[in-house]
């Protein structure tokens, strides 16, 4: 195989706020593998509270590129096993290899993703389109400027309520809250109910990742379901959030790839949660990983491509919520090189 890889920062259509931080683009790394005439992609997104850069990425690449080119590769579960090994403190790495692992896998047996996956053939979950935390005025204009039947709403603010009513007021879509960790059990405790009364369906990572106590109240006095984003970052996580959250938000970057994503969705299924599959702001490129998984997934936030003003590739395409991807083989996309 021949490894290549690019880095890039992709500006975002609007300044994205979460209760972390702020940020203009989001820096992303795209890897390909090659094998004659068939070349696979993959993409990690760099996350700071991660503590993962494009930089060193790039740095544990260069030092083990030949060990990555030189193994014979014939299937990509086997190959994310090694890159496991090969990169164990770098899962962002390891999503990305693995990702064009999977695409390469699938030009060579001329099928997309999601048919090696034998995917049910049943309707999908639309994705929602997020509003980052902002003025109440400007978060109602982010909305209206894009009209869409489900809204993800980042919060962490003292004035989450009156942010969320004021959206409502524009609105009858449904909507989702996503705290990433930024209340306390006494805030959180609080805000459900109102947010209930206000139509709000979920509500993702309410507490700090490691507040488990808290999340048992939560879980036992939430109206709501309660997702995990943070306190459910790889395989080892899923079997925990059993009795503290109704369902899990799994990240290709963050589990480390496709490989252990399926693995992660079969524990879900195997546990009665909720299965999210969720966009760390990836292009075109990642997000087509995750549309590929799909019809195993109870609830999509796929919006990456939408929030930013430039793009990877081409082959996904969104139709009022709706998430559609090309027929062509392995990720089924083109990029833009």
């Amino acid at each position: 195989m021949q490894l290549r890889y690019w880095p890039h920062r992709l500006k975002f259509r609007y300044p994205f706020t979460i209760s972390k931080g702020t940020k203009t683009h989001q820096p992303t790394l795209l890897v390909s593998l090659s094998m004659g005439q068939w070349t696979g992609f993959g993409e990690a997104p760099a996350i700071a509270y991660y503590d993962i850069s494009v930089e060193q990425m790039i740095a544990d690449l260069e030092k083990k590129k030949s060990s990555v080119e030189k193994f014979a590769f014939t299937d990509p579960e086997r190959y994310w096993h090694y890159l496991h090994h090969l990169f164990p403190h770098n899962p962002f790495l390891v999503c990305a290899l693995d990702m064009a692992g999977w695409d390469l896998y699938g030009q060579l047996k001329n099928c997309p993703l999601r048919t090696l996956f034998k995917a049910p053939n049943t309707e999908e979950p639309h994705t929602d389109y997020t509003i980052g935390i902002d003025t109440q005025e400007r978060m109602v204009e982010k909305m209206l400027a894009t009209p869409w039947p489900l809204y993800k709403i980042k919060v962490g603010t003292p004035d989450d309520l009156e942010k969320i009513r004021a959206l409502r007021a524009h609105t009858k879509a449904r909507l989702r809250v996503d705290a990433n960790a930024g209340w306390s059990l006494e805030t959180a405790l609080q805000l459900l109910p109102a947010l209930q009364e206000l139509g709000v369906e979920l509500v993702e990572q309410p507490l700090a990742k490691d507040d488990w106590e808290g999340m048992r109240v939560l879980y036992q006095q939430s109206p709501l379901p309660l997702i995990a984003d943070e306190s459910c970052v790889g395989e080892h996580d899923v079997e925990r959030c059993v009795h503290f959250f109704h369902g899990i938000n799994i990240k290709l970057t963050k589990c480390s790839g496709i490989t252990p994503a399926r693995r992660m969705i079969d524990k879900a299924h195997e546990l009665n949660l909720k299965i999210m599959l969720g966009s760390m702001n990836e292009s075109t490129v990642g997000t087509a990983a995750l549309f590929h998984l799909l019809p195993f997934a109870d609830f999509a936030d796929l919006d990456g491509p939408l929030l930013l003003e430039e793009d990877l590739a081409t082959g996904l395409s969104y139709n009022n919520g709706k998430v559609m991807g090309s027929q062509l083989p392995g990720l089924g996309v083109r990029v833009n090189l």
